[in-house]
């Protein structure tokens, strides 16, 4: 059964929270997509995520890197997932038909708290997870920057 996480930033910026994110979905051994709401972010988020840490280590890529199939994370504007992903994050707006959410075990949408379009966007989406019966949870940061899981 799929599960529907939202990610309320509110201290962090996407560039920041994703890759945390990510490590932890990366580390469960799952394939993962990134839907990214614009093409022209792609190329940023995956120089982001190849230099948030030079500590840590993300494999991933996007249609520019090929070989789609072989990515853990893979990063695309589209409603592609060459990867049998099971995951999917949204980030910068994107969207997913709420029938399509089935394909996968776990969707993260992550949205910025401090654009009133991203609340709003967020909020009609929840409302559709919701009344779709599909469980969904609400994650926000907190003045630290921590998740607190709010009901």
């Amino acid at each position: 059964m799929t599960r529907v996480d939202f990610y309320h930033l509110q201290q962090s910026s996407i560039e920041q929270a994703l890759p945390k994110l990510l490590e932890k979905a990366y580390a469960t051994g799952k394939h993962i997509v990134v839907k990214i709401g614009t093409e022209a972010r792609i190329e940023f988020l995956n120089t982001a995520l190849w230099t948030y840490d030079d500590q840590s280590f993300l494999p991933h890529g996007s249609k520019k890197d090929g070989n789609a199939a072989l990515q853990p994370i893979w990063l695309t504007s589209g409603d592609d997932n060459p990867n049998n992903a099971v995951m999917l994050f949204l980030v910068d707006g994107a969207k997913i038909d709420i029938n399509s959410l089935a394909q996968y075990e776990r969707v993260l949408n992550l949205f910025d708290g401090t654009d009133e379009e991203s609340l709003s966007q967020a909020r009609e989406f929840w409302k559709q997870v919701k009344s779709s019966g599909i469980d969904c949870f609400y994650w926000q940061q907190d003045e630290r920057g921590n998740w607190q899981q709010k009901d």
